[in-house]
């Protein structure tokens, strides 16, 4: 059945360890900094520089998503170049796109929701999924397939704060990435809760910067990001 799990793989050396061996865990993940940013990528050319601007500034985990035709090339090119950053896919909605993926070497998968085949094809992936809830409905179908690490989304449509709360009393068990419409004003709040291991935000690669190439602005507002501080007890 499901492979999610929280805990940390082992690994074995020598031989030199593999990608599988070294894996990450979904809750490894979203505890590797406070923010995960949440990036749309026209243009491939500008991959490397961005993750590496967004690397410098503290931000090691990468959500690439599925937004724009770029972005599955994006993904090959941070993780063939830029080997520290924690590279995944975002938005991604079907076992198809989750191969997809897989082979351009994406370390874990976002998506916006869950349904039953969606879950199946994550449950049996290669790379840790983190599926996307709105509620109660779907929190309890991810759980049913083993996934107690998740994204909520939209977050701040979905009630946010009040939200979490409210899940955190039947489901004490589940860590949440809350995502969409949250401000860096806001992030503070969100990291407070008991269940919150990190929030999603967009402000980190805004449009105009990442088309001027301004890494050095990115970093900056990475440097800002990484200086969040989650809940102690999450």
């Amino acid at each position: 059945m499901p492979r999610q799990t929280a805990g940390r793989l082992k690994t074995h050396p020598p031989p030199a360890p593999t990608d599988k061996e070294n894996e990450m865990t979904p809750r490894e993940i979203l505890t590797a900094g406070p923010v995960v940013p949440v990036i749309a990528i026209d243009d491939p050319q500008t991959a490397v520089g961005l993750a590496q601007a967004l690397l410098d500034g503290g931000i090691r985990v990468l959500e690439i998503t599925l937004r724009t035709p770029a972005a599955v090339e994006t993904i090959r090119r941070i993780k063939r170049e830029v080997p520290a950053a924690v590279v995944g896919a975002g938005t991604v909605i079907n076992a198809a796109q989750l191969k997809a993926v897989t082979e351009a070497g994406a370390m874990f998968a976002i998506s916006p929701g869950i349904n039953t085949p969606f879950a199946q094809a994550a449950a049996a992936a290669d790379i840790p999924v983190i599926p996307g809830v709105s509620g109660a409905g779907e929190l309890m179908l991810a759980l049913e397939y083993g996934f107690d690490t998740v994204k909520l989304f939209p977050a701040e449509a979905v009630g946010g704060i009040k939200m979490l709360k409210a899940l955190h009393g039947p489901f004490p068990q589940v860590r949440f990435c809350p995502t969409g419409g949250i401000v860096p004003a806001a992030a503070p709040d969100y990291l407070a809760q008991p269940n919150v291991l990190c929030v999603g935000g967009s402000w980190l690669t805004p449009a105009q910067l990442v088309a001027e190439q301004n890494w050095r602005a990115i970093t900056e507002l990475a440097e800002q990001s990484a200086r969040l501080k989650p809940a102690p007890h999450r």
